[in-house]
């Protein structure tokens, strides 16, 4: 279903499981303009099923622009005890250089604010790298403030196996 907007010739749409290499692409795409190709592990077949198989983690959201693919936002539900809500979290929003600086961006984001209403969610939000200076003047001129005295933890590959595996030997 395509999603029209205010800016002519440009529409939105949710993806579909056809769209998955699309999809694909356009996190290659992410992870060369972060310097982080060598991160990206999923293909298109992985995307197909984690994104529409029978039990989604996430959705994403085309534009196109006169009918070519010009980004993507990819999202999910998060939740806050504090609230008592869930809320939505942006993983990856992306625009194609040769799209950027026409609002498309803006587009997108509004469209994902407007979702989180409509989803009765209690904040939106995502992160970005700090280095990104374009990103994060655009969030700012959106009026999104930073988290600054949040960090970011991850736990991934042999750490994540490491924790896991204390849980495994506490019960044995």
């Amino acid at each position: 279903m395509m999603i029209a907007t205010a800016q002519p010739g440009v529409a939105l749409r949710f993806a579909q499981a056809s769209d998955a290499p699309l999809v694909l692409a356009f996190i290659r795409e992410l992870a060369d303009y972060e310097q982080l190709p060598h991160e990206v592990l999923a293909d298109a077949t992985i995307l197909a099923e984690s994104l529409f198989g029978e039990t989604p983690a996430a959705e994403v959201v085309i534009a196109e622009v006169d009918g070519m693919p010009a980004g993507f936002a990819l999202f999910f539900h998060n939740y806050s005890t504090f609230l008592g809500r869930r809320g939505l979290y942006l993983e990856d929003l992306f625009v194609r250089p040769a799209y950027r600086g026409k609002g498309l961006g803006r587009v997108l984001m509004s469209f994902l604010a407007k979702l989180s209403l409509e989803r009765d969610c209690g904040r939106f939000e995502w992160s970005v790298l700090d280095w990104n200076t374009p990103a994060i003047d655009f969030y700012r001129s959106l009026g999104a403030r930073g988290m600054d005295e949040w960090t970011s933890q991850r736990l991934s590959g042999p750490a994540l196996h490491t924790l896991a595996a204390q849980f495994d030997s506490a019960i044995h």
